[in-house]
């Protein structure tokens, strides 16, 4: 009988056990930062990530992420709906600040992933994928959809890129002011400018140096607000260091490369503000920070700092070539990911959204996340990613797919900002490029005439993505 009671308490004390806490999730996304301006990707970088530098020395850094295109608006399409952005209408370039609504109201999207699983959703920082329904944007009317459509319970930032109008704070669906004044074009910093950006309507007091410290301090004020309740998440896509370059006066002169490399300077003083919050945090919290593209870092600037922005890598953002789409991607999960630890799985960006189902142990449902691979267990340790091939988007639309090693892109030139950009073949000459990245990193040697089964398998795997409507099986 003693036997029989003491298997009933040992029973009920399992019982008893609560499951483990789901963990808050983080996710900062730079917009414009090169895999090359982080001290742990470059070792020669000539600007300072303290913070960046910590995310790496105590998680996970991997080598060969990308993001699904080189410019803004179709990576954050990619990264919040785990699909490629070329399948919607929008084939080429980005949005504006008076463009609709891009992410279909019924599409599945990470948000609505994780208010389905308790989580409290928020964002701040550049949305830039649209607001409302009609062909231009309505700033006196509500803004939806937008944000709080695509399943974030609270955001705040600006509608578009800095450097695009109306420049104003959008608060859920309205905003804080109206843009109701106007303000003239600033030139560039290369051309000895204020910081680009273009002549549009502004709200009251709006300064656009403001727009990266706001979005910390709303960063921050989330997880504090949070801290006590269930699980959140919080996305952060920064408007930095894209232009206009505007380092506060506590950062200008601390990098040797010019104005960029003190904003970025700034962007990593945020995200430790953001880290540290974090830190006080009782909950478990999984942190990653990674940027939309590569840095808009031509060769001229390369000479003129001795600084690689986009490290070995050639071109920049915009561009198929690796610069404009190889990015950084830290990962900090204590007790998970490993500190100091590197993996050279094949990563995209819209990878985000199977991986954070695995962690949620939830099913996708079938018509979502099309183009999205699970590497939960890289992250742990316990096993490696499935994804070996993935598709690479231009600003001008050239395709690029990668499978293993081999890179196929269909088309001449960078298809991006970088001269040439297009270039049409002679009779004789290769028609697209072919690089075998383990052996030319650097993509020096085109050999698409000298592997034209290799051509053919790549273009047929693009084509089978096209037409399927999916990459993920």
């Amino acid at each position: 009988m003693r036997s029989y009671l003491l298997l009933v308490l040992f029973c009920l004390l399992c019982a008893c056990k609560t499951a483990p806490e789901p963990p808050n999730v983080v996710v900062i996304l730079a917009d414009d930062l090169g895999y090359g301006d982080i001290e742990r990707y470059n070792p020669a970088s000539k600007i300072p990530t303290p913070n960046l530098n910590r995310i790496a020395d105590e998680g996970m850094r991997f080598t060969d992420a990308h993001s699904p295109s080189a410019v803004c608006t179709p990576t954050r399409y990619g990264l919040l709906t785990g699909r490629y952005a070329w399948r919607t209408h929008l084939k080429r370039g980005v949005l504006q600040g008076y463009s609709p609504n891009l992410i279909d109201t019924t599409r599945f999207t990470l948000p609505k992933l994780f208010k389905e699983h308790g989580y409290a959703t928020g964002a701040t920082g550049k949305w830039h994928l649209g607001l409302g329904s009609r062909d231009s944007t309505h700033y006196d009317l509500p803004l939806v959809p937008g944000p709080n459509a695509a399943g974030f319970d609270y955001f705040f930032g600006i509608p578009s890129s800095l450097d695009f109008a109306p420049y104003v704070f959008v608060v859920n669906t309205g905003l804080e002011s109206l843009p109701t004044e106007w303000i003239e074009r600033s030139a560039h910093r290369r051309r000895g400018g204020g910081g680009f950006w273009r002549a549009g309507n502004v709200a009251p007091g709006f300064r656009h140096a403001d727009v990266l410290p706001k979005t910390t301090e709303n960063a921050v004020a989330f997880i504090q607000e949070h801290a006590a309740s269930g699980p959140f998440f919080l996305y952060v896509p920064l408007s930095a260091p894209h232009t206009p370059w505007l380092p506060a006066d506590d950062f200008r002169e601390t990098s040797g490369a010019g104005y960029y490399g003190d904003f970025v300077a700034q962007v990593d003083h945020a995200v430790g503000n953001i880290l540290q919050a974090i830190d006080d945090l009782d909950r478990e919290t999984l942190l990653i920070f990674t940027s939309d593209n590569g840095a808009h870092w031509p060769v001229n600037d390369r000479t003129s700092f001795g600084h690689d922005a986009n490290g070995p890598w050639r071109g920049q953002k915009a561009d198929i070539w690796e610069g404009g789409h190889r990015v950084p991607f830290l990962v900090r999960w204590p007790g998970h990911a490993e500190p100091s630890s590197t993996s050279d799985q094949l990563v995209s960006l819209t990878d985000l959204m199977a991986t954070f189902a695995a962690l949620l142990g939830a099913d996708l449902p079938h018509a979502s996340a099309e183009d999205s691979y699970d590497f939960l267990s890289v992250l742990t340790g316990t096993g490696t990613g499935s994804r070996d091939a993935m598709i690479q988007h231009s600003h001008s639309g050239m395709f690029a797919v990668r499978q293993n090693s081999w890179k196929l892109i269909l088309g001449r030139g960078s298809g991006g900002f970088t001269y040439p950009r297009n270039i049409t073949p002679e009779p004789g000459e290769p028609i697209g490029q072919l690089y075998d990245l383990s052996a030319d990193p650097a993509e020096e040697r085109n050999v698409y005439l000298d592997h034209p089964a290799i051509v053919d398998s790549l273009t047929a795997l693009l084509e089978g993505y096209q037409s399927a409507g999916r990459s993920r099986r």
